[in-house]
């Protein structure tokens, strides 16, 4: 280091303070890293920082390599105890990032400004005096950084921070497959059964009262196999729960004013999607006499009686009606699935 560079830093470093209740005791002498006056320590550092940017960015490349090679399946015990996936991409991404702290903390240590600054302690306030002080000290810290005449270091930090984004991006096909046209389909078919939620009873015509609101489910939910086994269980029966609960509501048929409830109802039995298109809560809390259907959560209001339209509350449109008729045996059956997706508006539904 030359001793231009240091007079040019004892100048940063004020001989006099005014004003000051205690007189300034003065910085000892600067103590010089080998690698402000050595050039091939100087250099070393550099390729030690760029080192540890480079594995960075090797660590980052096999967490990609182990996200494809290692499955998540059977084989959870195959490394201590712990899935061979799992214990890969922990220890490639913790590398990734391990490296590029290593290499920053490395840099500040060895490569950047070194020298001594007092700083006066001033009101707080923003003066133009301090807004300009304010860039002349981050002019002066990205010079001593030397980012701009360290290429090295540059463009291998650029790379490591670079690439650290590509397991991020990979991480995302964790979310699962986009839906395609799943939400605008239930398991609701012609011909299905409707049955009480929980117990899975058919629902006869004789069995509502006026003023009845039950809880119901379509009937494959509950069915089983040749083997006794459920024909859908787990995750697979609550998917299919949350977009075909519906609610099967019984009035006077004269109280029905929409036709197309109408057609689609039985002797006054109505039967409509039970997830509010608010927010997607279930709802059931019935007004008997007015026919009117309330959201507990943020009280939107559908009318029963014209096509579940909304009359009150932020629900952006009506809930979706299910067409149903009754079979040989007098059950309730649906006549299709719901002729609109149920459930919140989402990006690619039709607002009407």
């Amino acid at each position: 280091m030359s001793d231009q560079n240091s007079h040019d830093h004892d100048d940063l470093v004020p001989s006099t303070f005014e004003d000051e209740p205690i007189a300034n005791p003065g910085l000892p002498a600067h103590t010089w890293r080998p690698t402000d006056v050595d050039p091939k320590a100087e250099k070393r550092a550099e390729r030690q920082v760029a080192a540890m940017f480079g594995l960075s960015m090797v660590c980052a490349v096999l967490f990609l390599v182990s996200y494809f090679v290692f499955s998540v399946g059977d084989e959870w015990d195959t490394v201590g105890g712990l899935g061979a996936s799992n214990v890969a991409l922990g220890v490639f991404l913790g590398g990734a990032l391990l490296f590029i702290g290593i290499g920053v903390i490395q840099w500040a240590r060895k490569l950047m400004g070194d020298h001594e600054i007092v700083e006066y302690r001033h009101p707080a306030k923003s003066s133009e005096e301090d807004r300009e002080a304010t860039l002349a000290a981050l002019s002066a810290g990205l010079e001593e950084s030397g980012i701009g005449r360290r290429p090295l270091v540059r463009n291998s930090l650029l790379g490591a921070v670079g690439i650290l984004g590509l397991p991020a991006i990979v991480m995302l096909r964790d979310l699962g497959p986009l839906p395609g046209d799943k939400l605008e389909h239930t398991l609701w078919r012609k011909g299905m059964r409707i049955v009480r939620d929980v117990v899975g009873t058919p629902i006869k015509v004789s069995d509502l009262e006026i003023g009845d609101l039950v809880n119901a489910e379509p009937e494959i939910l509950f069915a089983t196999d040749s083997e006794g086994e459920p024909v859908l269980e787990g995750v697979e029966v609550q998917i299919a729960k949350s977009k075909c609960a519906v609610i099967v509501h019984r009035m006077e048929p004269d109280d029905i004013v929409s036709e197309q409830t109408l057609n689609w109802s039985v002797d006054g039995i109505v039967a409509y999607s039970k997830i509010c298109t608010h927010v997607g809560c279930p709802i059931s809390l019935n007004e008997r006499t007015t026919h009117h259907l309330l959201c507990p959560c943020h009280q939107s209001t559908f009318d029963l009686t014209d096509s579940g339209k909304v009359i009150f509350g932020p629900a952006g449109h009506a809930l979706p009606q299910l067409p149903i008729a009754v079979d040989d045996e007098g059950y309730l059956i649906a006549q299709s699935d719901f002729t609109e997706p149920v459930g919140p508006s989402y990006w690619e539904r039709d607002p009407q």
